[in-house]
């Protein structure tokens, strides 16, 4: 669990290859995430290669540490599979963090950029993927190995004036 705790957003990254297991494990952590009736509507899309990863830092216009980065991870909504329309973004949230978690655990560094439900940043990713229009763009998470070390470190978030407990 302190992998939680620890995870930070990591824009500067190592010129150095992340393993494709490590990738694996990325994306096996995010399909563990929990979805709404079991839907599990993600996909994900795999981005290696400095050029690809110059051209799709064009999407957003804080993105411009994926280019300095190993790899850029899309995860897709796919509308075929929704038992629970309303549910999608709830479902990929889940398992984007989960995918956050699994890189600081591996000594990864991410940063995520947000997309859905920013249309033009949508059209960019689809248009980059030649995406179907059942596929839909929620995140970009772009990764590699920070070139801080302690990139990754604890801060204290927790703020009790923010907690409210109802016990009778």
């Amino acid at each position: 669990m302190n992998s939680i705790f620890t995870r930070r957003s990591v824009r500067s990254f190592l010129p150095k290859e992340v393993e494709a297991e490590k990738i694996e494990k990325l994306l096996q952590a995010a399909m563990q995430a929990p979805s709404a009736m079991n839907q599990q509507p993600w996909e994900f899309i795999v981005v290696r290669g400095a050029e690809n990863l110059e051209k799709l830092s064009h999407f957003h216009v804080y993105a411009t540490s994926m280019v300095g980065a190993d790899f850029a991870i899309i995860v897709l909504c796919n509308n075929e599979r929704l038992k629970s329309p309303l549910a999608w973004q709830q479902d990929l949230g889940a398992a984007t963090q989960n995918l956050l978690v699994e890189a600081t655990e591996l000594g990864l560094g991410t940063v995520w950029f947000g997309t859905a439900p920013h249309q033009p940043r949508m059209d960019y990713v689809r248009e980059f993927c030649d995406l179907p229009e059942h596929m839909v763009p929620y995140s970009v998470i772009a990764g590699g190995y920070p070139k801080d070390p302690d990139a990754n470190h604890f801060k204290n978030r927790f703020d009790p004036s923010r907690v409210r407990y109802i016990t009778e």
